[in-house]
């Protein structure tokens, strides 16, 4: 298994654009996730599976410090080879399962197959592709309205085993995903049956084989 050092970690907890460091790189405080999945190792939060602790289910580390409305995170990721994870934003904590969520997720792979897109967690599941500007309407597939450049162009972007910027700019019903500031995906949400304008931020540990995903620097801003 990979180990990758995490310190640089921002030092202060907000900075002079207006951005607040959401994880403080010692502990978990205003996180709550499954300690079996999740801990802080090295300045990173890090969340991991292993060949004991195979999931049944997806599992969050959820941010207790607030709620996701309109906003710009900037945060740090590695992936290991077979690793899936995502970043929930405006979700909805399910109360039939602990730390589960729905909603919009900006998708993390170690493959690089999904890396960028946005995907409905427990819903309407895949909203943009990759290289995907997309407008969803009430009970109709995404409709695709421009391409933002060749997916596997876009993907040549993405550093495999090496470190990560993920950016979500998010404003009404926009979204956008941008990854090492390319854009990604972006997705305006006419469904007004399904959108949400606010909900929980969460990073998920997926089902699936052993793995390991690292996170640092959360950077938040309420716009």
């Amino acid at each position: 298994m990979l180990i990758w050092s995490c310190k640089t970690q921002h030092p202060s907890n907000s900075t002079s654009d207006g951005f607040v460091q959401i994880f403080d790189g010692k502990t978990l405080n205003n996180w709550e996730g499954d300690p079996v999945y999740w801990r802080v190792e090295d300045g990173c939060m890090v969340g991991e599976i292993t060949p004991a602790t195979i999931l049944k289910r997806n599992s969050f580390i959820i941010w207790r410090g607030g709620v996701t409305n309109d906003f710009e995170l900037k945060v740090e990721f590695k992936v290991t080879s077979g690793g899936n994870s995502g970043i929930n934003y405006r979700s909805e904590e399910l109360k039939d399962a602990a730390y589960s969520l729905r909603g919009y997720q900006s998708d993390i792979d170690g493959a690089n197959k999904y890396t960028g897109q946005n995907y409905e967690e427990r819903g309407r599941t895949f909203l943009a592709l990759r290289g995907q500007e997309v407008v969803l309407e009430p009970n109709q597939k995404p409709i695709i309205v421009k391409s933002l450049g060749d997916s596997l162009k876009l993907v040549s972007v993405i550093n495999k085993d090496d470190w990560n910027v993920c950016k979500l700019i998010v404003k009404g019903n926009r979204m956008q995903h941008f990854v090492n500031n390319v854009l990604m995906s972006d997705v305006s949400d006419n469904d007004t049956l399904n959108r949400k304008f606010s909900g929980l931020l969460g990073v998920q540990v997926h089902v699936g084989p052993p793995m390991k995903i690292y996170y640092r620097n959360f950077l938040l801003k309420q716009l």
